[in-house]
């Protein structure tokens, strides 16, 4: 079953993105988002101390660690489907439209497919790129990202041509 079109207010790059090139294409933002909610988390557990606490003879060590994992695999997350936006066209992605064109001309220019080479059956590579189409939309849910290289990318592979 093809993949319906979604209008966006921006060219799409890629609906189902591999996680290698999400994170290869993090913005100093996206950086910046994920060290924030690294710092949040425990900040704010000491803020909730600082107020509910009467005495400072507890040791915080341990919720301080846990909140601080929990801050950075949140904030990963975040960084994640800001990226995944982009890839998808719902948000301004100009600098990432010429970084992907630049980088699958130069795989057509070396004889490279695409988008990788997969091991998996071309049925599995369908139910692969179903199931982590657009996932990054529901990760408060269950996080999903895209390990499988595949074919369905949503785009038209001609765009890619040199002209």
């Amino acid at each position: 079953m093809p993949e319906r079109a979604q209008p966006t207010p921006f060219e799409v790059i890629d609906t189902d993105p591999h996680v290698s090139r999400v994170v290869r294409y993090f913005r100093p933002s996206d950086y910046a988002v994920w060290g924030a909610a690294t710092v949040a988390a425990p900040a704010f557990l000491i803020g909730l101390d600082r107020v509910n606490s009467k005495s400072r003879v507890h040791s915080m060590g341990f919720p301080l660690r846990l909140a601080t994992f929990i801050g950075a695999v949140g904030g990963f997350m975040l960084a994640y489907q800001r990226s995944s936006y982009r890839f998808w066209g719902w948000a301004e992605n100009g600098a990432e439209v010429v970084k992907d064109k630049e980088e699958m001309r130069e795989r057509i220019a070396q004889g490279k497919p695409l988008y990788g080479e997969s091991q998996l059956t071309p049925y599995l590579q369908e139910v692969s790129a179903r199931n982590s189409r657009y996932a990054a939309t529901k990760f408060n849910a269950f996080p999903w990202f895209n390990f499988a290289n595949h074919q369905s990318h949503g785009v038209d592979e001609s765009k890619y041509q040199q002209q």
